[in-house]
């Protein structure tokens, strides 16, 4: 997002953890000649308080998170902290923000109490969670509605003047992406190393799509509150259409052959911490009231993850123009439909990461 931002003419001043790795995409897009960079947590509130209220956003973006399905079996409580009393601290700092300001914050397609039934989770289903990190974002969206209901009630925006949603996006994939027991970068490092993929649940699937689908769902929201407050603020899902799911195998299947060679195993395994067998979101809401629909299918989300990874193997020095080509070839897909934004524009990033963006003047439509 920080990238694409730029792109488009935004000043920058970033709150965000330290990178962890020289190969995060914060280092190989060159972050800190794009923004202004403070360095802290999103659980310090009264540094995160002054960080939103110094800088008077118009637009918060908040996808701040532990955002990690099995690292939450090991830190459970952070986990909670992290993703559900974090988002109360950015909506408390939301509630002294003495102007009109359009607040998106981002959770996950696994905030539903997962059935694992065929049928797509609508933005009414029932909220729930079996793992800590699916618990605590069901608990985040819980606060966000809290709060849209105290504080930020539609029936009084001219008194607060606050557009808030939530969106709820999950399984994405694409270049950047190095953390653990996530499939993507496990498949990547296997095939790097020449090492079979060990693929742990080959059978699952998933609604995977490649994050620049999210984001521009995310920032064409954000456009759309702020044309029209009251016609925007709740829950939204963003995702690929349901007929697009992909199993693990099919995604693993498809990365070695953009690849170019590789195998994968299927390991028997016993005493493993419960992950979600099937998963599928309903996007109609999005489809039919945002006017916002996927570009790329699953298959090209896969290809177009692999080809950056295959990238950056090649030439690091590289990655960057590289990146910036993959955006500017998704933006000239979607350039009928983003809306004009003239607005100043403050994002908060994941992995517990804060960001904040300026944007002067902007058009989501680039010129060509």
């Amino acid at each position: 997002m920080l990238q694409w931002l730029h792109l488009l003419g935004a000043t920058v001043k970033g709150y965000a953890l330290a990178p962890q790795n020289a190969e995060d995409l914060y280092n190989l897009i060159e972050g800190d000649t794009l923004c202004e960079s403070v360095i802290a947590d999103l659980r310090e509130k009264e540094t995160l308080e002054k960080a939103i209220l110094d800088f008077e956003p118009d637009f918060i973006f908040h996808l701040a998170a532990q955002p990690l399905v099995r690292l939450s079996y090991e830190i459970p409580s952070e986990t909670f902290a992290v993703n559900a009393v974090g988002t109360a601290y950015v909506l408390d700092a939301v509630r002294k923000l003495g102007k009109a300001c359009v607040v998106v914050l981002i959770t996950t397609d696994k905030v539903y109490e997962n059935k694992e039934w065929v049928f797509p989770y609508r933005e009414i289903d029932r909220l729930g969670g079996y793992d800590p990190y699916s618990a605590s974002k069901a608990c985040a969206e819980i606060v966000i509605n809290s709060y849209l209901q105290s504080f930020f009630n539609p029936s009084a925006y001219n008194q607060h003047q606050k557009a808030v949603a939530s969106a709820r996006a999950g399984n994405v994939i694409g270049g950047g992406d190095w953390s653990k027991d996530r499939i993507i970068p496990d498949v990547v490092r296997a095939l790097n190393e020449e090492r079979p993929v060990q693929v742990r649940n080959p059978y699952s699937i998933r609604p995977w799509q490649h994050v620049l689908e999210p984001v521009g769902g995310y920032l064409h929201l954000g456009a759309k509150l702020a044309e029209d407050p009251l016609s925007y603020m709740g829950a939204w899902n963003f995702g690929p259409f349901a007929e697009d799911n992909k199993t693990v195998e099919d995604l693993v299947e498809i990365a070695i052959n953009v690849w170019g060679g590789g195998k994968y195993e299927k390991p028997q395994l016993s005493g493993q911490p419960h992950e979600a067998g099937l998963l599928k979101l309903d996007i109609s809401k999005a489809t039919s009231v945002l006017n916002w629909k996927p570009v790329y299918n699953s298959g090209k989300a896969i290809t177009d993850t692999m080809e950056w990874y295959k990238a950056f193997f090649v030439s690091r020095q590289e990655i960057k123009n590289y990146t910036i080509n993959q955006i500017n070839h998704y933006q000239l897909q979607r350039i009928n439909e983003f809306p004009s934004l003239h607005k100043n524009l403050f994002v908060a990033n994941n992995s517990c990461n804060y960001l904040q963006l300026t944007l002067k003047h902007l058009s989501l439509k680039p010129s060509y």
